[in-house]
């Protein structure tokens, strides 16, 4: 069994380095547009050859879509409106509008919604590393709908990666993420804009920059490219934390402009219960 590996970035890159650990297949295919991608990826062997998408359906039996989600809206119904037997794994962000988009496809049994919570602020073929996925969770979103077999494989692909599992309506995965990843992403993009700003005045800013704030600001490495789409296609989750994210900083502000400090320590010692969920 042949898998294709369409976008071969970080998740992409990743899937390839663990398949070839295991050998749960006998080629990984790559379909990448980027030239520059295509021969990194080839020399970091993440891949065994490049083709093009047409020549990857015809010889692959699984198809895995690690390309930002508004490509994989345009690509998805296409891609469906030629397969067989084979399986189109989309590992998207955001869901609502793709499963939305081919409801009605009579080729929807194929295709399996998953998402891997897992990922770095880096991305392209170099930024693919060995064990990303281990005891992360894959989120398999509307499953009832995959066909049995499809949805086996699809499984069989994620037991590989050693991910756990879990299920998920689109709405419910679209809004859940909105909260535990893209506003993470949105917090530290405004954090590098506001210390960037003031570095225009005052130059040595980032000579006190330590572990903290490196940790904080990290995900604004992250690709524009990749996180606009996402943002535009969960955008009324998006605003809706944003709404509530800005009301708790307004909040903060209000304790320290009124020197309420007893307040201030009660918001603190509220948001310590956050070690509830991350030990």
């Amino acid at each position: 069994m042949n898998i294709a590996i369409v976008g071969i970035g970080l998740i992409g890159g990743s899937i390839g380095i663990r398949l070839k650990e295991t050998n749960f297949c006998e080629q990984i295919i790559g379909v990448e547009k980027n030239e520059s991608n295509q021969k990194k990826a080839l020399q970091l062997g993440l891949v065994d050859q490049i083709l093009s998408l047409d020549e990857a359906l015809a010889s692959c039996k699984i198809i895995v879509l690690t390309i930002p989600v508004d490509a994989i809206l345009t690509l998805l119904p296409s891609l469906l409106d030629k397969v067989t037997d084979q399986v189109i794994i989309d590992m998207g962000s955001t869901k609502t509008n793709i499963l939305h988009l081919i409801a009605d496809h009579p080729n929807r049994g194929r295709y399996v919604a998953a998402h891997p919570m897992a990922g770095t602020e880096y991305s392209g073929p170099e930024a693919a590393i060995p064990n990303l996925f281990k005891d992360k969770v894959m989120v398999y979103v509307e499953a009832f709908k995959t066909d049995e077999d499809a949805f086996e494989l699809a499984d069989a692909l994620t037991d590989q990666l050693e991910m756990k599992t879990s299920f998920m309506n689109a709405d419910e995965h679209d809004m859940h993420t909105a909260y535990v990843s893209h506003i993470s992403h949105l917090t530290s993009f405004a954090l590098a804009l506001t210390v960037l700003e003031k570095e225009k005045s005052q130059g040595r800013i980032f000579e006190l920059a330590g572990s903290g704030f490196q940790s904080t600001v990290r995900l604004a490495k992250s690709s524009p490219e990749m996180w606009t789409p996402i943002f535009k296609q969960n955008r009324s989750n998006v605003l809706e934390v944003l709404e509530e994210h800005i009301k708790q900083l307004q909040n903060l502000y209000n304790k320290i402009d009124g020197e309420d400090y007893e307040g201030l320590h009660k918001l603190i010692k509220r948001s310590n219960k956050i070690k509830r969920i991350i030990k």
